[in-house]
Parts: C-alpha cells; sequence; structure tokens
C-alpha cells in the first residue's frame, strides 16, 4: 500500500496536472516487471528514439521523442508502483472539484445559456471533461471502499457527462464498461453497465419529451465536426516523412483544418472573450491534434513509432483481460474505443492520458497466484495450515 501522502498527491493531480511528474521517481519499479513487460517498453522506447532519426529535423525530434518516452515511462511505472487500481482512487476528489469549477465558471460567466452551449471548464476542454467524468463513474462504480457518497459523486459526474455533450467519452464509457463486465472479477457485475444505461435514458427521455437540452441532443447525432478533413491531413502529413513522421510536437502545421485558425484556448475561455496571449501563439500547433491516435502516431512518428505504440497497446490490453481488475480494464478498453475519434493518450495532458499510461503499468503486473482452497479460511482463524 503506498503511503498516505500518494494519496493526497493523486487526489490534486486532477486541480494541478503538473503534479503528476513526481512520477519520475517511480522509474526503478519498471526493473521488478517480468522479462516479457520489459521487452515490450523496450521495443516501444526504442521504435520512439530511432522513429526520430527519420524526421525532417532529427536532432530536435531526438530530444522531443526522449522527453516524451521518459514521461510514457514515468507514468507506467507510477501504475507499476501503485500496484493496484484502488490506489488511484484518489483521483475522484480532485475531479469532483474540476467537476464542481467547470460548473461554478460557466454559470457565474455564461448562465444557463452557457451550459446549453456545452459546459466547460477554464482549462479542460469540453471533450477532456466529459472523458474525465466517465473516468469518476468507474471510479464511483468500481471503488469497493465506497459509501453512500458515490451516489451523489456519481451523480455530479453524470450530470457533467450530459453537460458536456461529448460523443468520444460516450463511446469510452460503453466500451469500458462492457470490457469490465466482460474480463473483471466475479459477482454483482452488471453494475458496470449502470452509468452507460443511465446516459442512454435519459437521452431518450430528454427525446422523446422533447427538452431543449443541447448538449444531450448533441450526443446523438452522428456529425463528424469535421473529423474527416483532418485525417485527411495527418495522412497527407505522413506521406511526406512515411518511416519516421515528422516529429513529436511537430504535426500541428500539417493539420492544416487546424492550424488555419490560429491560437486558440479552451472553448469556454473563448466564448468569455479571453484571446491566447500573443507568447503563447508560436506553440499553438504542438497541442493540436490528428482525432486519431493511431493516424497522430503516424503523423509524428511515421511507421516506425506506431509499430511500437501498436505493440504496448495491444500487450497492455490482453494483459488487462487476463488480469480482469475492472477499473484498469474499463481504462484501457475505453480510452483505445475512443481514441478511433480523438487522441486520449497523448502526453502531456491534464492527467487523463497520464492515468491510461498508468494503468498500462497496472496490466503489466505479474498475474496473481490463487490461494490453495482453504488457505483464505485458515489465515482469518490464525491457525497454521497443516502439514503436507
Amino acid at each position: 500500500m503506498p503511503p498516505r501522502q500518494v494519496s493526497w498527491l493523486i487526489a490534486l493531480i486532477p486541480v494541478f496536472p503538473p503534479l503528476y511528474l513526481a512520477a519520475l521517481g517511480a522509474l526503478g519499479h519498471l526493473r521488478t516487471l517480468p522479462l516479457a513487460a520489459r521487452q515490450v517498453l523496450f521495443f516501444f522506447a526504442s521504435t520512439q528514439l530511432i522513429a526520430a532519426l527519420f524526421t525532417p529535423r532529427p536532432l530536435l525530434s531526438l530530444g522531443l521523442a526522449a522527453i516524451r518516452t521518459l514521461l510514457i515511462l514515468a507514468m507506467i511505472a507510477a501504475g507499476v508502483y501503485l500496484r493496484a487500481s484502488r490506489n488511484l482512487s484518489p483521483l475522484l476528489w480532485g475531479q469532483l472539484a474540476i467537476f464542481v469549477t467547470a460548473w461554478g465558471y460557466t454559470l457565474t460567466t455564461q448562465g444557463l445559456a452557457g451550459v446549453q452551449e456545452r459546459l466547460g471548464h477554464p482549462y479542460y476542454y469540453v471533450v477532456s471533461l466529459g472523458l474525465v467524468a466517465v473516468v469518476a463513474l468507474w471510479i464511483t462504480v468500481f471503488w469497493r471502499a465506497g459509501g453512500w457518497w458515490r451516489w451523489p459523486a456519481g451523480g455530479l459526474a453524470l450530470a457533467t457527462l450530459l453537460a458536456a455533450g461529448s460523443r468520444g467519452p460516450l463511446l469510452a464509457l460503453g466500451v469500458g464498461s462492457l470490457a469490465a463486465l466482460a474480463f473483471a472479477g466475479r459477482g454483482r457485475r452488471w453494475w458496470a453497465l449502470l452509468p452507460g444505461a443511465l446516459v442512454l435514458g435519459l437521452a431518450a427521455l430528454t427525446t422523446t419529451l422533447d427538452i431543449p437540452f443541447k448538449p444531450i441532443e448533441r450526443l446523438l447525432n452522428d456529425q463528424t465536426s469535421g473529423r474527416e478533413y483532418i485525417w485527411r491531413d495527418a495522412a497527407q502529413g505522413w506521406q511526406t516523412s512515411p518511416l519516421g513522421g515528422v516529429g513529436p510536437y511537430q504535426g500541428g502545421p500539417y493539420l492544416t483544418y487546424l492550424f488555419k485558425d490560429g491560437c486558440q484556448l479552451t472553448p469556454t475561455l473563448a466564448r468569455n472573450d479571453i484571446a491566447c496571449p500573443e507568447g503563447l501563439g508560436r506553440w499553438s500547433s504542438v497541442w493540436l491534434i490528428a482525432h486519431n491516435a493511431w493516424l497522430h502516431w503516424l503523423l509524428e512518428t511515421g511507421v516506425i513509432g506506431t509499430l511500437g505504440l501498436v505493440a504496448v497497446m495491444g500487450y497492455a490490453l490482453w494483459r488487462a483481460a487476463l488480469l480482469g481488475d475492472a477499473l484498469t480494464t474499463a481504462v484501457l478498453y475505453g480510452f483505445t474505443a475512443m481514441n478511433v475519434v480523438d487522441v486520449v493518450i497523448a502526453l502531456p495532458s491534464q492527467h487523463f492520458a497520464e492515468l491510461w499510461w498508468a494503468a498500462v503499468g497496472l496490466s503489466l503486473l505479474p498475474r496473481p497466484v490463487p490461494e490453495p482452497a482453504g488457505a483464505s479460511a485458515i489465515a482469518r482463524s490464525g491457525q497454521a495450515a497443516p502439514p503436507v
């Protein structure tokens, strides 16, 4: 069990994301992983660095690839250090603070009209806010030590997800919950489907009663929001340097559909006429994404780097299915599904991408050896096992 201070640190990370840099101190724990897991991580790290050598600016790309790979390995190491997904549960307290801030800021600055335009947060994008709400729902459902407080906490997370009106998080919720139901544990696993069922039920009820709530209406439409143009730009950009890509954090100018709009802060700040600071404008392309994780990795790291990503991702999904931990399984499978229409594993983020890589670390842990029949009863009674 990690020290109590670590729980406080985890709880504060959603509010002040740079705190996750403390994970760099856990890098040594990667040595405790099984040989197969270390080989997969070595292959992943090697492909990221080798890919950088085949980019238009190899020295810059190599430095950026080294920093990003180190941060990814640190997050994986943090998962290894935590040992069990229940130790991630304190994230919920920080996430609830983010939800309260989002509602307070939107209502104070824009009133109910702001909620109709989609609930937002000063430094969480609308889609990010919806995904964090999904994670909070999973924590409230899977936290075995939880009490009555799970109902109001889950209610706030559900209201935030609905008001954010993001379809990607809804996809993550559905796929992640189904994966947890299929692979995780025993007992009352049907609880995993409760959040998704509530979202769909409320959306259907709103439509049936013709209640004018635009965020929920957006959940039910099938528009791509221009993603097909972004995907086209990413594919064309990758073709300029297919082997190693254009380099980490250097793909923005190739995404012309987004790049032409210049520097923009979160939609919530934009609606309040808060413009991007002039000094930040030159870096605005760094956080532009291809809205598909594999296309994004292809654009930035080419075929070489994407092979490493697919290897570690596939291995982690397989290991999660074997281990059968509900929260780990839901995060890994849910985020992977959402990566089809977004990029929720690219670091740095406000903490959700870091959470995915920490879940990768949890999935790489050795599979627990089951206790012999009767061993737990003997342990509870305090008696020694009879000699064999």
